[in-house]
């Protein structure tokens, strides 16, 4: 167990985000600066959206006994988290796609 873990480092995990793979690779610096910078605000943006879904839900459901807005509560919680796998695993499909058309 120990000697797997010894070759991992942070990027591993956060890797989805730096793009410096594929088409990414040949942008300067500046340039893949940016995109981590917009990558980064997106996961944030639908973090954001799938918690203000589970306010809703929450507030909704017990609250004010609305089945509409704990219903739309679900709603932006699937979307806000399906959006932040989405952004997260865009290094992989990049990767895959690049590697293809190569």
């Amino acid at each position: 167990m120990y000697l797997s873990a010894g070759n991992g480092d942070i990027n591993t995990i956060i890797g989805g985000i730096a793009p410096d793979w594929g088409p990414f690779g040949s942008l300067g610096q500046e340039a893949r600066t940016m995109v981590q910078v917009v990558m980064a605000i997106a996961i944030l943006l639908c973090l954001a959206i799938a918690i203000w879904g589970a306010a809703k839900q929450r507030i909704g459901a017990t609250a004010l006994r609305d089945t509409f807005s704990a219903e739309q509560g679900k709603g932006l919680i699937i979307a806000g988290l399906t959006g932040v796998f989405i952004i997260g695993s865009l290094g992989t499909l990049f990767t895959i796609i690049y590697g293809m058309a190569i």
